[in-house]
């Protein structure tokens, strides 16, 4: 249709509507006039007379995690997931909480998407996962609070008392190892830190054996050396929550040291550490290690200060 209106000529496939309706639609204050007469007419529509898709329940575009991408987690959700129902639910700066966070997915999305939040789980294995996926995946650019876990020896020790398993969990990551997944049948080892050798790709090991008793003696150095010997790991570490008797300290200095292929430095091949060491800062002599949790690529922050409540861990 190519009649001019109030002096605007059509464009060139003319108008949609009729100059009938064209009057109607101007009668009713429905058209937006631009402010030249060689612009085009527009009408006016309201968000509340249009028609909007229904979102439905079942998700389809939004792929299961792979074997290769999980943490480990029974129910372990995919990280779009997450996100999308954070970003549907919330706006930057909100406060997501997720009281039973599991691995922690919840906390990674709302920290992608700008959002502060608090995290809460019964278990250290859960709250321990969360702090080595967000540093991992972080680093240095992402501060937050744990709340739940040893600060102090009376701290450990009443962990130990209430659940030892946890307790093993704690200290493992305590040096930045990875915890074993299960409490039986790990012939004394409660976690292994893993760094790389000297050809591609190839991961030496050093074994981690907690022991959380007051009772310790020399034969738990020597069944660390045999292990690391029988499994042919490059390393081994004894974390005690009770300080080590000279026996200890002298099986482990008889065990020799470990030179590491790639810069030929040398390390003690058995090293003991107590909790109150570790609780004030100390680490283990050896070669920079890899990430125990995850292999993920360093993100940007969206904000600079959160907190991971660990309540009841």
């Amino acid at each position: 249709m190519t009649y001019e209106y109030k002096g605007y000529k059509p464009p060139k496939k003319g108008w949609r509507v009729s100059k009938q309706v064209m009057e109607e639609l101007d009668a009713n204050g429905r058209l937006i006039f631009p402010p030249t007469l060689d612009g085009r007419i527009r009408e006016k529509n309201y968000l509340d007379e249009q028609e909007w898709p229904t979102v439905a329940d079942v998700w389809t575009d939004i792929p299961p995690l792979q074997s290769g991408n999980r943490l480990g987690y029974p129910t372990e959700k995919p990280l779009p997931l997450l996100e999308r129902i954070i970003e549907a639910s919330s706006r930057e700066g909100d406060v997501v909480l997720d009281p039973f966070c599991g691995c922690g997915t919840s906390v990674v999305a709302s920290h992608r998407l700008g959002r502060q939040w608090i995290g809460i789980d019964v278990t250290f294995i859960a709250i321990d996962l969360i702090r080595g996926r967000l540093e991992d995946s972080y680093g240095t650019a992402v501060s937050f609070q744990i709340d739940g876990i040893p600060k102090d020896m009376g701290g450990a020790q009443a962990l130990f008392n209430a659940n030892p398993f946890d307790f093993e969990r704690w200290a493992v990551s305590m040096v930045y190892g990875q915890p074993n997944q299960k409490q039986v049948g790990d012939k004394g080892i409660d976690g292994v830190i893993r760094f790389p050798l000297a050809s591609k790709g190839a991961v030496g090991e050093a074994l981690i054996s907690v022991k959380g008793g007051k009772q310790i003696n020399p034969s738990m150095v020597r069944d660390l050396v045999g292990t690391v010997k029988t499994r042919n790991a490059e390393m081994g570490v004894l974390i005690t929550l009770a300080k080590p008797t000279k026996g200890m300290m002298d099986a482990a200095n008889h065990a020799g040291t470990y030179e590491w292929p790639v810069n030929g430095q040398t390390y003690p091949k058995i090293q003991i550490v107590t909790v109150q060491e570790l609780l004030d800062g100390k680490r283990i002599d050896m070669p920079p290690s890899l990430t125990p949790y995850i292999q993920a690529t360093r993100q940007q922050a969206a904000t600079q200060q959160m907190k991971l409540g660990g309540k009841g861990a």
